[in-house]
């Protein structure tokens, strides 16, 4: 992209450093905040979405989470891996960058981690809200996520009902099982995708264990008791929720939250996993540049 103003930097943070990455100049039109998944993952597959910055005259602002990325790895204190430390890390990066007015996006975990803020911190100056293949129920994400298993070939569930069993998930034929489950609705990492999808992450296993558990469909984390489901009406800004035919949040997770969340709208995309702004790159930009230019 020509001329594409990109600043990075580093917020302190309870003793620690956080990244964040600011694309595009300054403008009148509210910035958008992205919240990568995991917990864990990094903001690098977001770097997608750059050309929004460019097409719609927005800044975009992205950051690693506490634990991953360039940001301070604190594998010595998991206990410091909580909603509550990730929150804090939010409301610090907003504070820090001046972030009166924006619209903040949240991807899988990310999604969580922002109706975790919408409806237990009511933030002022969020001027919509999008949630992309996320959830609002921890219990609801596994039930749904077994009832998928259950379309894999029967020796691999019998594989991952195995690990579950022993609460070993270490065994090749489960590691095998859960790499063709994770290949089919988040997205097949067989394939060739853009440069900063493939690049390697750093860390963040720890803070994904910690907090989640060691698969998708088995949280014992932290966030085991994560239901927001009956909070979700206490979100009163508009709401855009995206997700993939083929997603790990399945159409019943997603309509659940719309279904609970006042005026919300919702868009499925075809033939799609858990990540469609990389599966569907252009078509995924030109829904979010008109929901936020109807919405600033």
């Amino acid at each position: 992209m020509k001329n594409m103003e990109i600043i990075e930097g580093k917020m302190p943070f309870m003793g620690y450093e956080t990244y964040y990455r600011i694309v595009g100049k300054r403008s009148e039109k509210p910035p958008l905040v992205l919240l990568h998944g995991g917990p864990g993952s990094s903001h690098n597959y977001f770097e997608v979405l750059d050309k929004l910055a460019e097409i719609d005259d927005r800044r975009i602002i992205m950051y690693d989470q506490l634990g991953c990325g360039n940001s301070s790895i604190l594998d010595d204190h998991p206990e410091l891996y909580t909603k509550e430390t990730w929150v804090k890390e939010l409301q610090a990066l907003r504070e820090h960058l001046a972030l009166r007015k924006m619209h903040l996006l949240g991807q899988s975990w990310g999604g969580m981690l922002a109706i975790i803020y919408m409806c237990d911190y009511h933030p002022e100056g969020i001027q919509s809200l999008i949630l992309a293949s996320t959830l609002s129920s921890a219990s609801l994400w596994s039930k749904e996520l077994h009832r998928m298993i259950k379309y894999l070939p029967i020796e691999e569930q019998a594989a991952i009902h195995r690990a579950e069993l022993t609460d070993t998930f270490t065994e090749p034929d489960y590691l095998k099982a859960n790499e063709h489950f994770m290949n089919q609705h988040a997205i097949d990492m067989t394939k060739k995708w853009p440069e900063c999808v493939m690049r390697k992450k750093n860390g963040g296993i720890v803070a994904y264990e910690t907090a989640w558990g060691p698969n998708e469909y088995t949280p014992e984390g932290n966030l085991h008791d994560y239901e927001y489901t009956d909070k979700l009406g206490k979100i009163k800004v508009p709401t855009l929720i995206t997700s993939g035919t083929d997603d790990l949040c399945t159409p019943y997770v997603a309509k659940t939250m719309q279904d609970s969340i006042p005026g919300s709208k919702w868009k499925l995309f075809e033939n799609c996993g858990h990540i469609s702004f990389v599966q569907k790159t252009d078509e995924y930009i030109d829904l979010l540049k008109k929901w936020l230019d109807a919405n600033d």
